[in-house]
């Protein structure tokens, strides 16, 4: 009897193993790929959100936000987490809108979810609706009274626009840990309201500070440069002076007197009011650009170049310092150096200019 050749008689019996002639095995091959696909296990939900948080946190957010937006699309509301992550994906990105709008949903899933709600207020602030965004900033301070600064500082700000500057007080005191009624908290509140330019409103905080701590130190100060804004400057120098009794060595009191005295024009008091701000700091341009003016004023050219090229090599790209410089280089017969300095701010400044120009 002839015999099979070795392989056929492997591969009968295998077929007769599985019930299967080779002909039906050759049929459902096809058919049974899908099904070994199908058997492999699918990620869970958790493993599917920490896999798009990791893309987040290694710089890959596209990645991350695709991932997750398939996933809130396929589960829908049954895919709790979802909507937290994507708000945090899109807010990193500068998608605020989106952002918003999934911390918005992420809180009728959980209305206790403390992030979200923070996150929807930090949201709308950043939107330009500090407004809508009160309401979820002040729940996070009840829930979490020591909540993240960031967010007292927003909230505080928020206030500050609402014109609650009481409230925008306690949330800025509750951000540095200070007794809210205190006088530093009153010229906090002060500082606050001179950088989002409500001067006004900055000098009436900064005098109740004085009425609750008459030696407070910087509150003088916040007052001269209020009194120096309004151009008054004899109630300015009278703050400054007083700033100085108590805080003898802030360079940055000489700095101002020596603004004030510039422009009154008490020139010799002004140098050496900036040389006492320049003994103390060696490290801010400010006095070196005000004393370089104030010896060209003094008709000191030679001079004024030593502490204006000290200037421009701290910051060269201040365009006042090059303007002054061309003139002491004019005053001193150097045409061609004092040309060169002028191109430069002129350069320097129209290139401020350009940045300043609104977006269209």
């Amino acid at each position: 009897m002839r015999a099979f050749p070795r392989f056929l008689l492997v591969l009968l019996m295998a077929n007769f193993a599985t019930g299967q002639s080779p002909e039906a095995s050759g049929r459902t091959r096809e058919e049974a790929a899908p099904a070994a696909a199908a058997a492999v296990p699918q990620p869970t939900l958790a493993e599917t959100l920490e896999s798009a948080h990791q893309k987040l946190e290694h710089g890959k957010p596209q990645e991350a936000i695709t991932m997750l937006e398939r996933l809130a699309a396929t589960e829908g509301k049954a895919a709790k987490g979802v909507q937290h992550e994507l708000g945090i994906a899109y807010y990193r990105t500068g998608k605020l809108i989106p952002a918003e709008q999934a911390f918005a949903r992420a809180m009728e899933q959980d209305p206790n979810d403390v992030e979200s709600v923070q996150m929807r207020g930090l949201s709308l602030y950043r939107l330009g609706r500090p407004a809508g965004a009160i309401p979820f900033l002040e729940r996070v301070r009840q829930w979490t009274p020591n909540a993240n600064a960031d967010a007292n500082y927003v909230l505080g700000l928020c206030y500050l626009n609402s014109q609650r500057f009481e409230d925008a007080r306690l949330a800025f005191a509750n951000q540095f840990a200070i007794p809210p009624d205190s006088g530093a908290a009153y010229l906090l509140l002060g500082k606050m309201l001179m950088q989002a330019h409500l001067a006004e409103a900055a000098s009436e905080a900064a005098k109740k500070a004085l009425e609750l701590t008459p030696k407070l130190p910087l509150a003088h100060f916040m007052l001269g440069e209020f009194y120096l804004f309004k151009s008054d400057t004899a109630q300015a120098l009278k703050e400054f002076e007083q700033e100085r009794e108590i805080s003898p060595t802030n360079p940055a009191v000489y700095d101002r007197l020596g603004d004030v005295y510039t422009r009154t024009g008490q020139y010799p008091s002004a140098q050496e009011a900036l040389a006492k701000a320049i003994s103390l700091d060696t490290s801010s341009t400010g006095p070196f650009i005000q004393m370089g003016k104030v010896l060209l004023r003094r008709n000191d050219p030679q001079t004024s170049l030593l502490y204006l090229q000290r200037a421009e090599k701290m910051d060269p790209g201040n365009y006042i310092t090059h303007t002054l410089l061309s003139q002491a280089y004019r005053s001193l017969g150097q045409e061609e150096e004092a040309k060169k300095q002028i191109d430069v701010a002129s350069k320097i400044h129209a290139s401020e200019q350009l940045r300043l120009q609104p977006v269209q």
